[in-house]
């Protein structure tokens, strides 16, 4: 019974920092690193060697103390947003009724103030008032007691700073999750967009041509008993414009397969101006087979993240080349340079590249920036498709008679 009471009052709360913390993949033990700055409880008693020295009187309170302060810590963390500050008021409660026998005390006062910040961060007014709140309890306290008049304004002066900071770390925390939230929305509204470009072109593009078929073979149907020529001259051009609409299939397609690409572009251009990194890239080729370009996007993403993160650059370029038997990519940065060894994320490029059966170049002396060039061959029998439809005749002048005037290809 106690055993499954204690796992519940140490269930996260579906709104409380550690459930976020799963949520993004992160190991919500990793907050408690915020612990060490406890070592100040422990390390107080050795600027005053008299009477709140190390004595009997601090150890009982540390022993006593101590453990509620990790467990009040622990349940910020675990309860919803609503509560945890609830438990950031313990904290505080817990250093004012020590005060006067325990100065080791005030960091229960910082991290009050801290608490108090981090799980009320939505509501800017009310965490203020908060603070203030805080701060004048704590200043009202400690000058009836006698502190000295500097602790008087040295704790609230800290407390303010350190609560400044957190707060200007969850807003770009929450502009890096709204960032990754365009991202992934930038890819989706990009497969939307190609999705609903696939469907017009190929009504438009076979609507028409396939009516025409329909009705040739249906004269040829009713001429075959009566005029045989002739019913063989209607599937004859049924048959040719078959096939020229099988040329014009492939030549549409040759433009779907810049999808990943696009939005991968697209995707990197927000990352990259959001670190203040201008990107320059051209235009994108558009006959690359599936696997080439899907293994090209994964390669161009690793290398604008790394850039972003590492590079220190103010400029970055992107360009494609599309050659008769291969496709060169390069990307480049003048940011620091100096990449003397392969670290994870280039040793993934690497194994990507081989996979296609590519060469990936670095060049990355320091100080002039890095730039990486990936080369990667074509398909032989992608090639001989293109040229194929290249060599497919044009349809027959016959054809031109019978068409509607929608479609002037057929």
């Amino acid at each position: 019974m106690i055993p499954a009471f204690i796992a519940r009052w140490f269930a996260p709360a579906p709104d409380s920092a550690a459930a976020d913390d799963l949520r993004r993949g992160k190991s919500p033990w990793t907050d408690s690193v915020h612990l060490l700055w406890s070592l100040w409880i422990f390390i107080t008693p050795l600027f005053d060697h008299g009477v709140h020295g190390y004595t009997l009187t601090w150890l009982l309170c540390t022993l006593g103390s101590y453990p509620v302060f990790l467990l009040l810590f622990a349940k910020v963390q675990l309860a919803s947003r609503r509560t945890a500050p609830i438990y950031a008021w313990g904290m505080a409660a817990l250093c004012f009724a020590l005060l006067r026998w325990y100065p080791s005390g005030l960091s229960y006062f910082v991290y009050a103030g801290v608490m108090l910040c981090h799980c009320d961060a939505r509501r800017f007014r009310n965490r203020v008032l908060q603070l203030l709140l805080l701060n004048a309890m704590y200043v009202s306290m400690a000058w009836w007691i006698g502190f000295p008049q500097s602790l008087l304004v040295i704790m609230p002066v800290t407390v303010f700073v350190i609560c400044t900071i957190v707060t200007v770390e969850q807003v770009h925390h929450e502009k890096d999750a709204a960032l990754s939230l365009s991202h992934d929305e930038v890819r989706r509204l990009a497969a939307t967009a190609e999705r609903e470009r696939i469907g017009r072109d190929l009504h438009d593009l076979l609507g028409h041509t396939l009516s025409l078929i329909t009705l040739k073979l249906e004269l040829s149907r009713k001429l075959f008993d009566r005029d045989v020529e002739a019913a063989r001259r209607e599937v004859e051009e049924a048959e040719k414009v078959a096939r020229h609409a099988l040329a014009e299939v492939r030549s549409a397609v040759t433009g779907i397969r810049a999808t990943d690409l696009a939005a991968e572009l697209a995707s990197a251009r927000l990352l990259l101006e959001s670190s203040r990194v201008h990107l320059d890239y051209g235009a994108l080729p558009t006959d690359l087979p599936v696997d080439v370009e899907r293994g090209l996007s994964l390669i161009l993403r690793e290398a604008v993240t790394n850039i972003a993160r590492h590079a220190e650059a103010s400029q970055a370029r992107i360009a494609m080349a599309r050659e008769r038997a291969s496709v060169c990519m390069e990307i480049s940065d003048n940011g620091r340079g100096g990449i003397a060894i392969d670290g994870n994320g280039l040793c993934g490029m690497r194994e990507r590249v081989r996979a296609l059966g590519g060469t990936l170049s670095l060049e990355s002396p320091r100080g002039q920036g890095s730039r990486l060039r990936v080369a990667v061959p074509l398909p032989i029998m992608r090639l001989v498709e293109t040229s194929r439809s290249a060599l497919d005749p044009p349809p027959p002048a016959g054809t031109q008679a019978h068409a509607t005037p929608d479609q002037p290809a057929a």
